[in-house]
């Protein structure tokens, strides 16, 4: 089994903010276009450094209002967000 691992949230500049987990990149980044503010036509960059590694996960992701699952428990709003996103590729940090 593979264990969680963490993914630090990076802007343009490089700085970083934000810890994310999951098993795979994908999971952390879905997590984070969830909580972000981009749309289906303007997807917003997501760039995750994996801890521990200079390898930069980079996604465009978005999150859009969809239905409810028919099975949904009662306090769950008809309306939901749900979590979009593409991975463009990985990056490699140079050594500073």
């Amino acid at each position: 089994m593979s264990e969680t691992r963490n993914f630090v949230l990076r802007d343009k500049k490089g700085n970083e903010h934000g810890v994310f987990t999951g098993k795979q990149p994908r999971q952390a980044a879905l997590k984070v276009a969830n909580r972000g503010k981009g749309t289906k036509k303007k997807p917003e960059d997501i760039r995750l450094r994996e801890r521990g590694t200079k390898k930069v996960h980079v996604f465009k992701g978005w999150k859009e209002m969809v239905d409810a699952p028919k099975n949904k428990p009662d306090w769950m709003p008809d309306k939901i967000n749900k979590p979009f996103v593409k991975k463009e590729g990985i990056e490699k940090l140079e050594k500073v």
